[in-house]
């Protein structure tokens, strides 16, 4: 076995787990789930069958990764945050066939509280604000707030807020990396060597 998993974790046989990934106390990863390497597994932390998560994602505590989400490298989903997979639940009709698929791009982060409808995408380094409820897709690069969900900014690849003058570039302040802003899609500048 090439990850930790604390006693009281529970992994089902049939799920991959990837070198140097920790699990921690009372979670609970399904038959068929596919976590990858580095990842971090908080406390309480319930990751459904099917379910797939890339490489260095980190799930802080009580989180329930539903069955239709897929998560890729270098994701961050906050404390409590929450995903749906069925649209209109209810308890005396099954809906398992009609879960829908929730899909978070590359290096986004979902903050504490949030709650993410099925069938939506955030896009790359989108960051989620606190208690921000999705309702529709987030664009790569996008600062969401509020209930529902609303862009307020724009953040770095570092979590930082861009402010793009007036020819639509933009400065990280941590890394220095630019960004630029055009048609409303933010891309990050690559230096050419």
């Amino acid at each position: 076995m090439s990850y930790f998993s604390h006693p009281t974790a529970t992994i089902d046989e049939g799920c991959q787990i990837g070198d140097n990934t920790r699990v921690w106390h009372y979670s609970h990863i399904m038959q068929g789930a596919v976590i990858g390497d580095s990842c971090t597994i908080g406390q309480n932390v319930f990751i459904a069958s099917n379910v797939k998560l890339g490489n260095n994602v980190k799930v802080q505590n009580n989180v329930s990764v539903y069955e239709g989400v897929t998560c890729e490298d270098d994701v961050f989903l906050g404390p409590s945050m929450v995903f749906t997979n069925v649209i209109n639940p209810r308890s005396a009709v099954s809906r398992k066939n009609e879960y829908k698929t929730s899909l978070v791009k590359k290096g986004a982060t979902i903050g504490a509280n949030a709650t993410i409808i099925c069938g939506n995408e955030i896009g790359e380094y989108a960051l989620v604000g606190a208690g921000a409820v999705v309702t529709k897709p987030v664009l790569p690069y996008a600062l969401v707030m509020g209930n529902p969900a609303k862009q307020t900014g724009w953040v770095s690849e570092h979590g930082h807020n861009l402010d793009f003058d007036k020819n639509g570039k933009a400065v990280c302040p941590e890394s220095k990396e630019e960004y630029q802003l055009k048609n409303g899609i933010v891309k990050k500048v690559e230096i050419k060597i």
